[in-house]
């Protein structure tokens, strides 16, 4: 049985059509829809059940999806167990909203120029499913916010940097103090359900400032834009670069010192790709070191 056929399944069934999963494995959909029905043929089962343009994942085929996933993430593992002169395989990550833009890449590259025999899957999401999703070993490692809590014994974590909370303000408002603008001005909010935002919220309550909130959301950037849009001040964590550009905006120091928060790599111990999460470690804090020269 060919491997590339189960791994070509499995991306129909995460893309959920044939063309998106063509495309992402960069083949003719008409050659996806070969390799499924060849797949079909050498099981003995349907997997696939075809509406229209799209496809969902029958009784059959969801019986063998995670078989099939796991049959692949080991085959990957070939590689790494049976080069011990390369640094090589597939190495499965997360990363958090902020870290997928900001940090991550900085740090890919580094890794894939230095180990370029090195794969990477990057799952996107909040720190907390991703923290979940190394315990559960579906990832290798992730980049996430520290955890409020003490992880399990199997898992690791390092800190990589530190982002205190700012006021982020229109640049009209330069000079300006910090806790009289968050007072007096409209309050664009980070989520209070996101780790962040609690820091934001309880640094608001212990400072006893009572905002004037207009918006709430989860995305940094977009709160950037708004703030140089004139609709409010924010409080926030001072993130990494890029942001959107073009933005005039301030970032305000607070008066009062604040815990920061912290960004870093979670991981499992018991990975058989830890070789690899060890490179991914060091390229990444070489790449954290270079931004703030």
């Amino acid at each position: 049985m060919e491997t590339q056929f189960l791994n070509t399944f499995v991306t129909v069934v995460d893309q959920g059509s044939m063309a998106a999963a063509a495309r992402v494995l960069n083949i003719t959909p008409a050659a996806v829809a070969q390799q499924i029905r060849t797949l079909e043929r050498e099981i003995g089962a349907t997997l696939i059940a075809r509406v229209g343009r799209t496809v969902s994942v029958t009784e059959e085929g969801s019986r063998i999806l995670q078989r099939s996933r796991d049959l692949l993430r080991n085959v990957a593992d070939l590689r790494s167990v049976a080069n011990d002169n390369a640094v090589s395989g597939e190495l499965r990550l997360g990363a958090c909203p902020t870290a997928l833009a900001g940090m991550l890449p900085d740090a890919l590259a580094r890794m894939v120029e230095a180990f370029p025999l090195i794969n990477v899957f990057i799952k996107p999401g909040y720190s907390a499913d991703l923290y979940r999703a190394v315990e559960e070993g579906d990832l290798d490692a992730a980049l996430v916010l520290q955890a409020p809590y003490a992880l399990p014994k199997t898992c690791e974590w390092q800190l990589l940097r530190e982002e205190p909370l700012v006021v982020l303000a229109p640049d009209s408002m330069a000079g300006r103090d910090p806790h009289e603008l968050l007072a007096t001005e409209p309050m664009i909010r980070y989520d209070r359900h996101q780790w962040g935002g609690r820091q934001a919220d309880e640094y608001l309550r212990a400072a006893g400032i009572v905002p004037r909130e207009r918006f709430e959301l989860n995305a940094l950037n977009a709160i950037a834009v708004m703030v140089d849009r004139g609709l409010g001040v924010s409080l926030v964590p001072d993130w990494a670069r890029p942001w959107p550009e073009g933005l005039k905006v301030v970032r305000i120091p607070l008066p009062q010192a604040t815990v920061p928060r912290r960004i870093g790599v979670v991981w499992s111990r018991s990975s058989v790709r830890v070789r690899l999460v060890t490179v991914f470690l060091q390229e990444s804090r070489k790449a954290m070191q270079a931004q703030t020269r």
